[in-house]
């Protein structure tokens, strides 16, 4: 079989490549023109803008091979922007796509839901056939522009779609099938055993792909409304230990070393070793496992030489993608540097390394503070920050802020100042006994150690401006605690952006999960210190959320 697999020169996959590699088959990346000739089947994932897809094909002489490639009748399995380049254009660009499918693609609406459309959702057949499943499989999706299912306005993609989904108020065509080509707006390759069940059926005989591959009843979402569910992610703090060697780690309040009594009849406070909580790679597997929807890496050691020199994280992306196949978010080091011989390497370049080995999507920090506070200076976004310059390559959907906020106490009565429209007044119910307090949320840089004169919603609406696509919102004070997520921060940044928003910080029971999601409308949670310690497993924290009646992925 001439399985070949076409890389437009952006975009992750080398995810799909694992999945193959997984199933047991071998593939050929497409290099010339001349192997659309060669193939006997071709897929096309791609993940980032449809302008720069297209130009990259373009460019490399690959869009009219591809074009005779797809109406040839031979097999074409297009993911993603592999799918809506079939289509005839789409909104997020001026160049036009084949135009296998007449109709165009359009942008959410975002009045009603935050866009970039990220996590796991449901794919219905439009059709059902009796031996289908009785609750269709769910997806990983991360997308802003999507094909509507609007038959009497899209007649001919009405035509084509094989599966739809539901995202807010819109309905829009997940999956494509016709003859000889079959296209996924989700990601079968993130999509746990899903997905490779769906990737195997095809590779065994596209003409056979049946509903999207019926799968076991025990790894469908129980819930009877087929929607987006709120994601559950771990998150792996990496960094060397004394001997160099890279662990996973957990600080409370961002100290990551053990605590050590001080000698008697000394008064310095030692600090003993990093805290080790386990390998990388084996927790990142164990929490596949565990079924987290998405998992997390963040390198917080510091670089000896350069983030492409001196980077051991590259290899354990690497070997993490190969044996997890859910999304994955790699941060730390994505910033313009300079190696020490002068030679200089931006942030599109560093997260271009990320994504090549495996990775789905960057998380910013510190520099995301600083490309805020220029842009607030100069009244205009400038176009060379690490959040746009990526965003333009990889989509928006790539890019993950980072919050690290502070609460700032003020006198409730007399404050008057520049975060006014800001303030968190407490009430009996604060688990920090904040009746009577008040404060805003001031944002912080290098890992929460320096304090910025930015509120944390100037700096979300900042980004978002800029193209991110997700905000990560840590809790400086929340941190290791254990009491819960800061609910007040939560809903005062989902209330200011109109991007995903993942909660983060004080996790200590599978009940401060059940409080988040039906106390803000955030779209996932993260957390760290209570996996590593096993205090609460994912599945305990997911079937705790079904019975309470917040949907997820079982």
């Amino acid at each position: 079989m001439g399985l070949y697999l076409l890389d437009y020169g952006a975009g992750n996959v080398q995810s799909l490549a694992n999945s193959l590699k997984k199933l047991g088959y071998h593939f050929t990346w497409v290099s010339h023109p001349d192997d659309f000739l060669k193939a006997t089947s071709l897929v096309f994932p791609g993940v980032g803008a449809f302008e720069t897809a297209v130009n990259h094909l373009v460019s490399r002489g690959l869009f009219e091979p591809l074009r005779q490639y797809v109406q040839s009748g031979k097999p074409y399995f297009g993911i993603c922007i592999g799918m809506q380049i079939l289509f005839q254009s789409s909104a997020e660009s001026t160049v036009p796509g084949l135009g296998v499918i007449p109709s165009p693609v359009e942008r959410f609406d975002d009045k009603e839901k935050a866009v970039p459309h990220i996590g796991w959702n449901a794919a219905r057949p439009v059709s059902t056939q009796p031996d289908g499943p009785a609750q269709p499989p769910y997806y990983y999706f991360v997308h802003s522009y999507c094909a509507k299912h609007q038959p009497e306005r899209h007649p001919e993609a009405s035509g084509w779609a094989y599966t739809t989904t539901q995202y807010g108020d819109e309905t829009f065509i997940s999956s494509v099938r016709q003859g000889n080509i079959f296209g996924t707006q989700f990601h079968p390759e993130k999509s746990g055993p899903a997905g490779l069940a769906l990737l195997g059926a095809w590779l065994a005989n596209y003409r056979e792909v049946a509903l999207i591959h019926p799968i076991p009843a025990s790894t469908l979402v129980s819930s009877p409304e087929f929607t987006l569910t709120k994601r559950i992610i771990a998150c792996m703090d990496v960094r060397t230990n004394d001997e160099g060697d890279l662990v996973v780690t957990k600080g409370d309040q961002y100290d990551v070393r053990e605590k050590v009594d001080p000698d008697p009849g000394t008064t310095t406070n030692p600090s003993g070793a990093v805290r080790n909580l386990g390998k990388p790679v084996a927790l990142a597997s164990r929490y596949y496992e565990a079924g987290a929807d998405e998992l997390c890496l963040l390198n917080i050691t510091s670089f000896r030489l350069s983030p492409l020199q001196d980077q051991p994280m590259l290899a354990v992306v690497r070997a993490a993608a190969e044996c997890v196949f859910v999304p994955l978010t790699i941060g730390g080091g994505i910033k313009d540097t300079t190696d020490p011989d002068g030679t200089k390497r931006s942030a599109l370049e560093v997260a271009g390394a990320y994504f090549r080995a495996g990775a789905d999507k960057v998380s910013i920090g510190s520099e995301a503070v600083y490309a805020v506070e220029r842009l607030r200076a100069q009244g205009k976004p400038d176009g060379a920050s690490a959040i746009e310059t990526i965003a333009h390559t990889y989509g928006r959907q790539a890019v993950v802020v980072s919050v690290d906020p502070r609460r700032v106490y003020v006198d409730p009565k007399s404050y008057d100042g520049p975060y006014h429209d800001e303030i968190i007044s407490g009430d009996t119910s604060g688990l920090e006994n904040d009746k009577g307090k008040a404060w805003w949320y001031q944002c912080t840089v290098s890992g929460g150690r320096e304090a910025r004169q930015l509120s944390v919603v100037q700096l979300v609406q900042g980004v978002e401006t800029l193209g991110a696509g997700e905000i990560l919102l840590n809790s400086i004070d929340r941190d290791g605690t254990g009491l819960g997520f800061d609910i007040a921060l939560v809903s005062l940044v989902k209330r200011s952006v109109k991007i995903p928003v993942v909660a983060s910080s004080g996790a200590g029971a599978s009940q401060h999960f059940v409080d988040l999601f039906k106390n803000t409308s955030a779209e996932a949670a993260l957390a760290a210190g209570i996996f590593h310690r096993e205090l609460v497993g994912i599945s305990e924290v997911k079937e705790r959320l079904m019975r309470e009646g917040v949907r997820t992925r079982i």
